[in-house]
């Protein structure tokens, strides 16, 4: 609960930042650009943040996660995680597969949680900052890595 008024705290906050300064007549602003953007959620990133998000079973995060991919993760990395939709090509993104072998997030829920919460250059959004909760990238960092890519961490 904390986390998701901390999230909306952080978009509240940005957005009406933005609001304010954009409303300015005489002020010419242009928004942060995606690298900016990225920088600045690595900043407030923090992995101990995940640290006390507890779970009833492995199936309830699992299915809590499930219901972020197909909300927030979908369109770019399709139903599998495949990536390559036309929504992604369309918007010219490069998005990679999530269930590579040699996918270089595949052995880390860290790194996953990581990549979610602070976005990437190329294309992905800071979900950390501007989009879900903690409890929510840790459902869909499981996920990824439990459902779509069992031959990774299955069984942990």
């Amino acid at each position: 609960m904390r986390a998701r008024r901390r999230a909306a705290w952080r978009g509240g906050v940005i957005g009406l930042s933005w609001a304010v300064l954009l409303g300015c007549d005489d002020h010419e602003v242009e928004p942060p650009d995606r690298a900016q953007r990225v920088r600045e959620a690595e900043a407030v990133y923090s992995a101990a943040a995940f640290d006390t998000i507890r779970w009833e079973s492995g199936d309830a995060r699992a299915t809590a996660g499930n219901g972020v991919y197909a909300v927030e993760c979908r369109n770019c990395h399709g139903t599998v995680g495949r990536g390559g939709t036309d929504y992604a090509e369309s918007r010219g993104l490069d998005v990679p597969s999530l269930v590579e072998p040699n996918w270089p997030l595949a052995d880390s829920l860290n790194a996953v949680r990581r990549r979610i919460f602070s976005g990437h250059e190329g294309g992905m959004p800071t979900w950390g900052v501007a989009g879900i909760t903690n409890r929510e990238i840790d459902a869909v960092a499981f996920y990824v890595l439990e459902r779509l890519r069992p031959e990774i961490l299955g069984g942990r």
